[in-house]
């Protein structure tokens, strides 16, 4: 397939590129650049990078998606601090700047559309477990947006228009552009850089979390699987063994994590707290097989950190940090307040 994939700079987008070109397909990324200043590490399959588009997603015309067979959408405002610092931004360009490139999509003739979306729509659970069917309890602007491009974009499926909706839980492993703002990143680097893990909550709020090359493979069984199969669906991606209370996850973390102690806060006000089924996803997507539990995770970013000498300073950097990264280019002026490039 000829794949337009958004986001190919981003925490996720540079690992799924080079694994779709490793697959057969022909991939032009978009990306409109704020995390490039950041890169970690180097591998041959990192290196392989595609052509990419220099485009805000909010300029994105039919014109620019002529010819291609399916885009891949995962460029937006990633994560909570990030949305709740200018909802007002995140609604433009996480939900506005996606519903109009599915219709840009569709007016050009684009036969498939995958959406990532995000576990994090469920917010605080009413009942023990949610799936698919349960209402969205959406508690920040960045959930709220997911809910909304979901609603908006499902009606555009038919059958020349194939909409898949890929609600991940929350992502973790090694990027070259890590992101260190993501619970598990963020233990690890914190037992790798200080061997103490002090949490200001008291961890009990439960967290569905997936590693991101089965989230690549998720997006790669999503494209290939029979339109019926998938035209219209919202899937969770992850396992449902791979739910953890957050003081849990700390926990493994500190075990893999040689000297590395752990301490407990009081209960915070964040009401998040949700514990998820992946049972459609393996009916719906058969061929997806999760591969990663959060102790192996934890055990391949020691490496990592070991292997690059990971200091204090490199895990502090803004780049791996969203919020930091563009407040950074906020305030030396690179952007404006609707994250546009000045120059």
């Amino acid at each position: 397939m000829r794949l337009l994939v958004t986001g190919t700079d981003g925490y996720i987008g540079c690992r799924l590129a080079p694994m779709l070109m490793a697959a057969g397909h022909t991939v032009t990324g978009l990306d409109t650049g704020y995390y490039r200043d950041g890169w970690l590490y180097s591998t041959r399959e990192t290196r392989q990078t595609p052509l990419t588009l220099n485009m805000d997603l909010r300029d994105i015309a039919p014109s620019d998606l002529a010819g291609y067979d399916a885009v891949v959408h995962l460029a937006e405002l990633s994560n909570d601090p990030l949305g709740e610092n200018n909802p007002g931004v995140t609604e433009k360009i996480n939900y506005e700047g996606s519903v109009q490139l599915a219709h840009a999509a569709r007016t050009a003739g684009v036969r498939r559309f995958v959406y990532a979306s995000s576990c994090s729509i469920y917010g605080q659970a009413s009942t023990e477990w949610v799936d698919e069917t349960s209402t969205p309890n959406p508690q920040t602007a960045y959930a709220r947006c997911k809910a909304l491009v979901e609603r908006s974009v499902r009606p555009m499926a038919s059958p020349e228009f194939c909409v898949t909706f890929l609600r991940n839980a929350t992502a973790y492993g090694a990027s070259p552009r890590i992101r260190f703002d993501i619970v598990l990143n963020d233990l690890c680097a914190l037992a790798w850089t200080g061997k103490r893990i002090a949490m200001v909550s008291d961890g009990t709020p439960w967290r569905p979390i997936v590693h991101i090359e089965d989230i690549c493979q998720a997006i790669l069984c999503a494209l290939a699987a029979p339109a019926e199969r998938v035209n219209g669906e919202i899937l969770n991606v992850g396992a449902d063994e791979e739910n953890y209370r957050i003081r849990d996850l700390a926990q493994i973390v500190a075990e893999t994590f040689e000297g590395c102690t752990v301490s407990t806060g009081a209960s915070s006000g964040d009401r998040r707290s949700y514990r998820v089924s992946f049972q459609r996803i393996r009916e719906r997507l058969p061929e997806f097989q999760p591969r990663w539990t959060a102790r192996r995770g934890a055990e391949e970013l020691r490496d990592l950190f070991q292997r690059i000498d990971l200091s204090k300073d490199t895990y502090e950097f803004r780049a791996f940090t969203r919020l930091k990264q563009l407040n950074y280019l906020k305030r030396t002026a690179q952007v404006d307040e609707d994250l546009r490039w000045r120059y």
